[in-house]
């Protein structure tokens, strides 16, 4: 089982993250089991998607407790360590960052990724907006491999700007898968 958790803070698209990655793994015929959860609903308070992938059927409905991944929208959310607790040396723990991974290497024992997604939302007029560019980087991490079924799913689920959002997401696999982050 592939195990996914992904925090932002409101408005950065987080939750959307979440429902596009189970979209594109449930198309894909995977099961998926995908929730989210967040503080008071409003504009820069803690959001979390979490995201299960197996190929077979999901019974576990609790919390992630050793996830696979951890995608970082905003690393002011590392403070205090709540968004690592359960991560292992096995963790990638992906971070929305202009900063290089070793600043973030007393964190713990785990592999730090950091991508300014920022800067690539920003190239292809999405503002602050960095939930596709976090999510192609991602899959790349991870190895995925059907990009053609990422291109399709992010163009249909953009609510905007479509074309921007999937050149954003390629940017950003094209920049983990190819060890440039």
């Amino acid at each position: 089982m592939l195990q996914f958790i992904i925090q932002g803070r409101g408005g950065q698209g987080a939750q959307l993250a979440g429902k596009l990655m189970a979209d594109m793994f449930f198309q894909e015929g995977k099961n998926v089991l995908v929730y989210a959860t967040y503080g008071g609903a409003r504009r820069g308070t803690p959001v979390s998607s979490s995201l299960r992938v197996d190929d077979k059927p999901i019974r576990m409905r609790c919390d992630i407790e050793h996830p696979d991944v951890i995608v970082c929208f905003d690393p002011s959310l590392l403070e205090g360590g709540a968004l690592l607790k359960g991560a292992t040396a096995q963790t990638i723990v992906l971070i929305n960052t202009s900063h290089p991974a070793e600043e973030f290497a007393h964190l713990g024992d785990f592999k730090v990724v950091t991508i300014d997604a920022m800067t690539v939302a920003k190239k292809y007029q999405l503002g602050r907006i960095v939930n596709t560019t976090l999510v192609g980087a991602a899959l790349g991490l991870i190895g995925y491999a059907n990009v053609e079924l990422l291109e399709m799913v992010v163009a249909e689920t953009s609510p905007v700007k479509s074309e921007n959002n999937v050149a954003a997401c390629m940017d950003g696999y094209r920049i983990a898968s190819e060890g440039s982050c």
